[in-house]
């Protein structure tokens, strides 16, 4: 059952998620709420959310690469002949062997609660990852979930499904339900995704009957950075690819049957603004390094993330970067020499575009990890470095 909310404005660039994940503010680092300068409502694209976590691990820990890989064993692409951009009804093919190749490798996924005061249920979408039932999905799937299922197409019956870690800031959690010989998806070699490229959004929209939806659309582009209650998501692929309310988790495909992304939100327009087909994907650069935290968490090792110490405000005058608003005393920012109203334009050779932009890449370093900042300060570029500590309490 797809869940229908009404928006509340929230004072950020993006508007409010819809519905948001449930997690601490990422990093530590204290916000200011920025001036609203879009009507832009950000929706999370599944009925429910919340968090669960497991402590089982499948032994297999590869992701099934496509053509290229240096580091992981390398499968053939799903679909191999050529496509002229100019002739549709060979690209009409294309999409249909994709879909057809990827059948097997994505499930529906149904959450439920039942705490004794709250009840609902609500639908996304997963991506096979290994032969024995590793299922990748969006963090805000099953979270709070008592209990999960999952179905692949053509089944009648569902599958129950275990959670084994989740990661909120990151909208990652990783399943695993009892299974043999399940076919994994191939994920395409990070780095190669460009903008421009065809792609195909499979997933399980509005939780209508008779299998997945399948959308296609291009790349319009990448590295976006967008706020939710939970924090900031950032490296994300933005495509025009239809994707609704149940493609949560469900996989952004390129055309040699590649995944690229993992489909998490969607921009919806407001009375300010107007948002057509502006969705957005967690992208495979992003998922490699946490599906390999994911697996540790499910082994039992607690995951910590960085912490820098410093308040953020918004740049009014349209340039790049995030105000240090205050220094958290005795902290990483503070024994690196980072002042109020310095400006962080990079991290560790990253642009910073604005606050979530620096929230985020904090957030994904980890305590003891040494980083380099650069600011402006009163007109001049310097570079710093800090090393950060755990995050602690919420």
């Amino acid at each position: 059952m797809t869940s229908w909310m009404t928006p509340s404005p929230e004072d950020n660039e993006f508007g409010t998620p819809l519905p948001p994940p449930q997690a601490p503010a990422a990093q530590g680092e204290s916000r200011k709420p920025r001036r609203r300068t879009l009507g832009l409502l950000l929706t999370l694209i599944v009925g429910f959310i919340g968090g669960l976590v497991g402590n089982e691990v499948s032994n297999n820990w590869d992701l099934s690469f496509g053509s290229g890989s240096s580091v992981q064993s390398s499968n053939s692409p799903l679909v191999t002949s050529e496509v002229s951009p100019d002739d549709a009804s060979v690209g009409d093919t294309v999409i249909a062997q994709v879909v057809n190749a990827m059948a097997d490798s994505v499930v529906t996924i149904s959450s439920s609660i039942d705490d004794g005061m709250t009840t609902g249920e609500g639908t996304g979408t997963g991506v096979v990852l290994t032969a024995d039932g590793e299922i990748l999905t969006n963090a805000h799937v099953v979270a709070d979930a008592t209990e999960v299922h999952v179905r692949f197409a053509g089944e009648t019956e569902p599958r129950l499904a275990k959670v084994l870690a989740s990661d909120p800031g990151n909208d990652l959690a990783l399943l695993k339900i009892d299974a043999t010989d399940l076919k994994p998806a191939t994920f395409a070699q990070p780095g190669t995704i460009r903008i421009g490229d065809g792609v195909i959004a499979i997933g399980y929209a509005l939780d209508l009957d008779g299998g997945p939806t399948v959308t296609s659309g291009i790349v319009s582009a990448l590295k976006r950075t967008i706020i939710t209650e939970s924090g900031a998501l950032n490296g994300l692929i933005q495509t025009d690819a239809a994707i609704s309310s149940g493609n949560s988790g469900g996989p952004l495909v390129n055309f040699r049957g590649e995944v690229v992304g993992i489909n998490t939100a969607v921009a919806r327009s407001d009375a300010n603004s107007a948002a057509n087909n502006v969705g957005f994907s967690i992208a495979v650069d992003e998922i490699v390094p946490v599906l390999e935290q994911l697996r540790s968490q499910a082994g039992g090792q607690v995951r910590e993330e960085g912490f820098l110490g410093v308040g953020l405000a918004a740049r009014t005058d349209g340039g790049q970067g995030a105000i240090i608003s205050s220094v958290q005393p005795n902290s990483p920012a503070s024994l690196a020499g980072i002042r109020e109203s310095d400006i962080v334009l990079s991290v560790d050779g990253e642009p910073i575009d604005g606050q979530a932009g620096l929230v985020a890449a904090i957030r994904d370093a980890s305590p003891g990890q040494t980083v380099e900042i650069e600011l402006l300060r009163d007109g001049k570029r310097i570079t710093v470095k800090a090393k950060l500590v755990a995050r602690t309490g919420d």
